[in-house]
């Protein structure tokens, strides 16, 4: 837990058994700052700010989507912010914040295991590190909220500027034909498509939120402005990567419409392949019947040849007078009886 007071030098750190000191003030700004919401930490929520149970249950644990809740004396806000991880996936890394009269709580994570620590205090690192150099001199809570969160909108701004940038090379690789294996190359659209996905809701609902936020009675003037500035700012990334999904899209649809084209292309010369494969069976099978039909020409008088060409001592024809004769006769009748019958049926 790091417990700052934001003065016009910078940013003085403190200790936590001068909170309530602090707290009791009006003339000063306190920032704490906690990385996890351990037990020590919980203890302070509960017992120094006495912020609301809700609230302390709402920053210990993980949030799945953006909310605000007002209450009497502070409002809890609770937003996410991307982070790339393996494969296209996008991790929600939380940031809640609870905004009091003088002071700015701001609780990090819990965050996936998967994710770098550093992640989840990029935008106030960011900012504690503009107050220490002298560049951002915050008076109310709401403008250092102001500028925590405008850190948070322009970490979704560039995560929906890398998501193009894949875009830009995917639709290159589609028009100029080096797409490589299909289902990789889908898959690697829809892991974009997810991403702008992802940071569209953000975008969307951290956008719903500050429109309520405007609508506060406790808010100021000064602090009514941030707020809708933030919700500008929200609203210009939701626009933002609803135009990229829409480009994306159209990649998407041409190349699907190109693996349409592919499909049917290859089906075509499949199809005049079997046709090719049909004609040549067709044709071979009628060269298998005539030469079945001529076989079978061949074959009666061969087996009547045959057998009367045996010349055992004791078959009866041996000394027929009109046995050969008789023979050629009906190896002739054979063959042409066999002749016509292939010839009616159209093997011959």
């Amino acid at each position: 837990m790091d417990i700052r007071l934001i003065t016009d030098e910078g940013a003085r750190e403190c200790e936590p058994e001068e909170l309530p000191g602090l707290l009791a003030r009006d003339d000063v700004l306190i920032w704490v700052d906690i990385q996890e919401c351990d037990e020590d930490a919980t203890r302070i929520l509960n017992e120094v700010f006495a912020f609301h149970p809700m609230a302390v249950h709402n920053l210990a644990e993980r949030n799945r989507v953006p909310k605000m809740h007002a209450y009497t004396d502070h409002v809890l806000v609770v937003l996410h912010a991307p982070e790339r991880g393996e494969r296209g996936h996008v991790h929600y890394v939380e940031l809640d914040q609870i905004i009091g009269p003088n002071y700015l709580v701001t609780v990090h994570g819990p965050i996936n295991a998967a994710v770098h620590p550093r992640a989840a205090v990029r935008e106030t690192r960011a900012v504690l590190a503009r107050i220490e150099k002298g560049r951002l001199h915050p008076k109310t809570p709401f403008e250092l909220s102001h500028a925590i969160v405008s850190a948070v909108a322009r970490t979704q701004e560039e995560y929906v500027e890398t998501v193009t940038s894949d875009v830009w090379r995917l639709e290159q690789q589609v028009t100029g034909d080096q797409v490589g294996e299909p289902l990789d190359f889908l898959n690697e659209l829809f892991r974009c498509r997810h991403g702008l996905l992802a940071v569209r809701t953000m975008a969307a609902l951290s956008n719903a939120i500050y429109g309520r936020m405007t609508n506060l009675p406790g808010v100021s003037p000064t602090g009514r402005a941030l707020v809708t500035d933030l919700a500008d700012h929200f609203e210009r990334v939701r626009s933002i990567a609803d135009g990229e999904r829409e480009y994306l899209q159209g990649v998407i649809e041409f190349y699907q419409t190109v693996l349409v084209i592919q499909s049917a292309l290859i089906g075509q010369a499949q199809n005049e392949e079997v046709q090719r494969l049909t004609h040549a069976s067709y044709a071979q099978n009628e060269e298998i019947k005539r030469i079945s039909g001529w076989a079978g020409v061949i074959f009666a008088p061969s087996l009547i040849g045959t057998i009367y060409g045996m010349n055992f001592t004791h078959m009866p024809e041996l000394g027929w007078a009109l046995g050969y004769p008789l023979a050629l006769i009906l190896m002739a009748l054979s063959s042409i009886g066999l002749y016509l019958i292939f010839k009616r049926v159209g093997w011959l």
